[in-house]
């Protein structure tokens, strides 16, 4: 039996449209011979949907798709699409995250999930209703076992400390499947796809069954799925494996033996962090509507990694690096963010900010008096730069791009409504020293000086002031960002992380107040552009602190 992975970059809520491409890609895998064709979950829809399936007949359109793509697709090989269902039920959620079994020119069978995840980003106990049940199918002579996503990542032998009493798994044992399919909408974060596929095998050892994994593609929101389809023989080795990414059909024949020369080259964790950086602000400018990006650019690290991103995802033609220099902005930043941007092949335009420095000091004269504290003066200079790039962004119709990155952001090294601004944050989840590490891969997976050696060397500076550098307040940026680590995605305590200090140089006292920076800069991070998550923890839609408490 050959079974395609359709792997597809879709678009949340386009019902249609994603109907019309999977019916384009199952018309491919039958051209190549598959017997079975598997999308991801919820492929009708695109995930997550979130409170969309709330709205009145959002699931009932999915529904309607998939009638009409069965019957478009009569004479196709059968296909499992991922899609909401109602329950008929008179208690309980009313939804179900549920997979069609579409075979001669109609729905044949729904099959549903039954382990439904509510951590970090996922939320699915707010829409669905688990099932008990786990089912089977034949197709071409073999019994196929369905799953969803989380029905697989809870093996008892596996996992330390299971997250759910069930294990959807085992109830397969008894039914002798031939092979288990799993329609996954599994997000990227980095080093992630290891893990899956070490999870995976060791669940078809286990069982000795052939498992295939599907795995949507493409940048929802925060979130940028990386595909990288699989399957796995029933000894637990690869046999093949999808491009992580990009769109792809993987046609797979689950009896096949275990491939050892499937490549490695995209699980580098710099390599892999760029191109989900790269497909998240690609997936998301276009998806909003937007066509072309401009940014701040100060001749620092994080707008020069910003904006080599930018090019990738969009074209030069298509990103506008806005040079905004104040009598603190030394000559050598101008040459290097000019540099930059020629590197690049972007444009550039140049808008200094000392008159309007000297207007907005004479206008709250009346107000604030002569001398005005330090940390208001710079914030006023973050604050004209970001008003300039709203009104470009604004008459252009451009999205500005926020620069900073996740260690400013957790400790509020950043000021709000100022270089805060923009629609989209592309390293709001990279720390500093991800920031330098990726920077110094690009120059040297281009094979060429892309970021400049200056860029790369000098001490991290906001230049609101003089002779102002990052660390005259901040940790050197190797020791918080460990503390950040620990703290943030971790959630280690003060006191656990002040344990490992004398390994790794920092003190106590440190801890305590790189922990309190990152409580008291909470209200900022709530008003910030959304990112992309490639870390285990970000601050997106799987961090929900308070604000007004005490934690």
């Amino acid at each position: 039996m050959k079974i395609a992975l359709l792997q597809m970059n879709l678009m949340v809520g386009d019902i249609a449209g994603n109907r019309k491409k999977i019916t384009e890609y199952v018309r491919e895998a039958a051209a190549r011979g598959a017997d079975l064709c598997v999308t991801s979950e919820l492929a009708i829809c695109g995930y997550p949907p979130r409170d969309l399936l709330l709205q009145e007949d959002f699931v009932e359109r999915c529904l309607d798709e998939i009638h009409a793509m069965a019957q478009d697709l009569a004479g196709a090989p059968p296909v499992l699409v991922g899609t909401p269902s109602l329950r008929q039920a008179n208690t309980g959620k009313p939804l179900s995250n549920s997979v069609a079994l579409c075979r001669g020119g109609k729905i044949e069978a729904l099959f549903h999930k039954s382990l439904l995840p509510n951590y970090d980003v996922f939320d699915e106990r707010r829409y669905f209703e688990p099932s008990p049940r786990q089912d089977r199918f034949e197709c071409a002579g073999r019994r196929v076992g369905v799953t969803v996503c989380e029905d697989i990542w809870n093996d008892p032998d596996f996992w330390p400390h299971p997250m759910y009493a069930e294990d959807p798994i085992k109830a397969f044992e008894a039914k002798s499947v031939d092979c288990l399919v799993n329609l996954s909408a599994s997000p990227f974060s980095m080093r992630k796809q290891i893990f899956r596929q070490n999870m995976v095998a060791s669940l078809a050892r286990k069982y000795e069954t052939p498992i295939v994994f599907a795995n949507q593609v493409g940048g929802n929101d925060d979130l940028v799925f990386d595909g990288r389809s699989f399957a796995v023989s029933a000894d637990g080795g690869i046999i093949d494996r999808a491009p992580g990414f990009k769109e792809s059909i993987l046609l797979v024949a689950p009896e096949a033996p275990a491939n050892p020369k499937i490549p490695t080259d995209d699980l580098g964790r710099e390599a892999e962090a760029w191109k989900a950086l790269c497909l998240g602000l690609a997936d998301y400018t276009a998806k909003c509507g937007f066509s072309s990006v401009l940014l701040g650019l100060s001749g620092g690290i994080d707008s020069s990694l910003t904006a080599a991103i930018a090019v990738e995802a969009l074209g030069p033609e298509n990103v506008l690096g806005v040079l905004m220099p104040s009598p603190y902005t030394s000559e050598a930043s101008v040459d290097d963010a000019l540099a930059l941007a020629n590197n690049l092949g972007m444009r550039t335009a140049t808008l200094p900010i000392e008159p309007l420095m000297h207007d907005f000091d004479a206008t709250l004269e009346p107000a604030l008096g002569e001398y005005k504290s330090h940390l208001t003066r710079e914030n006023i200079q973050a604050r004209i730069r970001g008003n300039l790039l709203m009104a470009i962004s604004n008459d252009r119709r451009a999205m500005l791009l926020a620069t900073g990155n996740k260690s400013e952001l957790s400790v509020g090294y950043c000021t709000i409504y100022g270089d805060m601004n923009g629609g989209f944050a592309v390293l709001s989840d990279v720390p500093k020293t991800l920031v330098f590490r990726l920077s110094e891969w690009l120059n040297e997976f281009r094979g060429r000086e892309i970021i400049p050696g200056n860029v790369l060397t000098k001490a991290p500076s906001a230049e609101l002031a003089p002779n102002q550098k990052d660390q005259d307040s901040l940790p050197p940026y190797e020791q918080l960002d460990r503390i950040l680590e620990r703290y943030v995605e971790l959630r280690q305590s003060v006191e656990t992380i002040a344990a490992h200090g004398a390994v790794e140089g920092y003190d106590r006292a440190t801890v305590e107040r790189v922990a309190r920076l990152v409580k008291i800069s909470e209200f900022k991070r709530r008003q910030a552009a959304p990112g992309i998550k490639i870390t285990d923890r970000a601050f997106g839609t799987g961090w929900r602190m308070p604000l007004a408490a005490r934690w």
